[in-house]
């Protein structure tokens, strides 16, 4: 149950960031999606969905493996 909800927690951010990565091709192919009024819009909402998903998935992994001892020197914490 416990790998089910890490897959789960996993899950989530990278959905968002794919999420962001389609608005923001749509934006540059000038499609614009009904929940935004605007293209620009659109792209600013799809490069926050971008950092925050592979940000949260970049961080879980070099917090796991900061615990694991498999970092580089200048990534350990001091």
């Amino acid at each position: 149950m416990a790998r089910f909800a890490a897959f789960i927690v996993m899950l989530v951010p990278g959905l968002m960031a794919a999420g962001g990565i389609k608005f923001m091709r749509d934006t540059l192919f000038g499609k614009l999606i009904s929940p935004f009024p605007f293209l620009w819009l659109q792209f600013v909402v799809g490069i926050i969905f971008f950092v925050v998903g592979f940000g949260f998935f970049a961080g879980f992994l070099l917090h796991r493996d900061r615990k694991k001892g498999k970092v580089a020197p200048r990534f350990q914490k001091k």
